[in-house]
């Protein structure tokens, strides 16, 4: 699915001033509640970014729930922002009267329902009414959701976990522990294995690295498959910053020429995904552009170059020309111990990498991080040794892998396994206080009606209390994240349905299934 581009949502800025003046003293008093807590875990830790989000994790789950304007890091591209614009742009009622009075709703005749008042949400995220609800006042979950996921249209095989993350308790359950096909879902097993793997501070380098004595440049790539070589690089790691760096430290040595290759050895074994060329996935290489698209869009299936690596060089090449480097282009090669490094680019923290993966579903993203955790984990970093870190990851963490299978870390394998056990777990397992690390998992769920994946979806129903990845291959549909409930509390869900005939009927039965829980405060 491509996702739109959100940046015309930045002309609300005048009704945003007016919007973020309604709700400063809410924010406030939220803020004020969890402030001295903050405080005394900063006077304790060291100024990581895991430990200011230590400091947030104090406030319980309330950041862990993450809805709209709760998210963090933000998007490079201003998604997280674009949120906040677009309600403000709607300038409708929600679920109470902001102040138009009874006969003027604002909104058009036939136009979607907007999304949820600010007080629905302040309140599920513990910041109006003061800590997450447990208390239960509704109807039994298995009387709301048994008649939904009993739809024909979600397939001969589907299974179903709700859990209470406040108090860890199922309040639903059907075939849980029932290996199914997952597609993109796996991608919440790959952040929390890469998150506990490498750390939300770990970031990827890329380098330029001259040879002793023969002039030889190697462009080493560092498997950051965010690299750009557009002149906006917005927040990530700059192709084009690179070769001006390069250019400046080799005329400081006075090299006006050079031989250039490209190092790609950080990974392992076949660069080609199982499923073969697919505009969903470029090559897994170490090294590549804009993830090798041909056109100009940042996510989303896309026509790929053949060679990311080479295409990626040769790019650099140009960009060395312009600032007076004149290069003889050799291909691949390994950079040798003895290489000076002339100049480096990283790219965001893996906090905000791990959300942009799972804000835009994004399997170049996904397969480089599975490949990085490998490492990590003191496995051959290629498919093989990516699916067995993972395992080994979640195991290291206590979560029981009985019946997973991982072949990749996109979840674009058909011959990939979850459970909706697991998947729980794993959000679970995010939301806890005590490993705050793994907090981006959740922050960086698509919001419905808002953001990524997401984006098109829940007009008409839970906007803005769905935070959830979804999952969609030939005969697949998937749907697993968080939901605030009426009661203000926070629950995960996973929703698994094989043998789907119409995508698009199931994947509205999964997206009920999600609604209800927002809206019954089910036991």
């Amino acid at each position: 699915m491509v996702v739109p581009e959100l940046r015309p949502w930045r002309s609300a800025g005048p009704r945003l001033v007016r919007a973020a003046g309604a709700v400063r003293p809410l924010l406030a008093r939220a803020a004020g509640g969890v402030a001295p807590r903050v405080a005394r875990l900063a006077r304790t830790t060291a100024p990581k970014t895991w430990q200011y989000t230590a400091g947030a994790a104090t406030a319980g789950l309330a950041l862990a729930a993450g809805v709209v304007t709760a998210a963090g890091p933000w998007d490079s591209t201003g998604q997280r922002t674009a949120e906040r614009h677009r309600a403000v742009a709607q300038e409708r009622t929600g679920g109470a009267d902001h102040g138009r009075g009874a006969g003027d709703s604002g909104t058009a005749p036939g136009a979607p329902r907007p999304a949820p008042s600010a007080g629905a949400v302040l309140t599920g995220l513990g910041g109006t009414s003061g800590a997450v609800k447990a208390a239960p006042s509704g109807r039994n979950a298995a009387d709301v959701l048994d008649p939904l996921l009993k739809d024909p249209a979600l397939g001969s095989r589907h299974a179903a976990s709700v859990v209470d993350l406040t108090t860890g308790e199922r309040l639903y359950g059907t075939g849980v522990g029932v290996p199914l096909v997952p597609a993109s879902t796996t991608k919440i097993a790959t952040a929390v294995a890469a998150l506990t793997a490498l750390g939300p501070d770990h970031r990827l380098t890329t380098r330029a690295v001259l040879e002793p004595g023969t002039g030889e440049l190697v462009l080493v790539g560092g498997g950051d498959p965010t690299l750009t070589a557009r002149k906006d690089a917005g927040g990530l790691a700059s192709l084009r910053t690179l070769a001006a760096r390069t250019a400046e430290a080799l005329e400081k040595r006075g090299v006006r020429r050079v031989t250039l290759s490209y190092d790609t050895t950080l990974y392992t074994g076949s660069a080609m995904h199982p499923i073969g060329v697919n505009e969903n996935l470029a090559a897994v290489t170490a090294l590549m552009a804009d993830e090798g698209r041909t056109d100009d869009s940042a996510s989303g299936p896309a026509p790929r170059v053949p060679d990311p690596a080479r295409e990626a060089a040769r790019t650099f090449a140009g960009l060395l020309g312009e600032h007076g480097i004149k290069t003889t282009t050799r291909g691949p090669a390994r950079a040798t111990d003895r290489a000076a490094t002339l100049a480096t680019v990283s790219s965001p923290p893996l906090s905000a990498l791990v959300e942009r993966m799972l804000t835009n579903s994004d399997n170049d993203l996904a397969e480089a991080l599975a490949r990085h955790t490998a490492r990590a984990s003191g496995e051959p970093a290629g498919f093989d040794g990516a699916s067995a870190a993972i395992t080994a990851r979640l195991q290291q963490l206590g979560l029981t892998t009985k019946g997973a299978e991982f072949h990749d870390g996109s979840g674009l394998d058909r011959a990939d396994r979850l459970t909706a056990d697991l998947l729980t777990d794993l959000l679970t397992t995010a939301a806890d206080p005590a490993r705050p690390e793994l907090r981006p998992v959740l922050t960086g769920l698509p919001v419905a009606g808002f953001t990524g994946t997401l984006t098109s979806r829940y007009a008409d129903g839970a906007a803005g209390l769905v935070r959830a990845k979804t999952g969609t291959l030939t005969g697949v549909n998937t749907l697993a994240g968080t939901v605030v409930d009426r009661n203000g509390r926070l629950l995960a869900f996973a929703f698994l349905a094989s043998d789907t005939t119409d995508p698009h009927a199931a994947q509205s039965v999964l997206d009920r299934a999600a609604t209800a829980l927002a809206t019954c405060g089910c036991r």
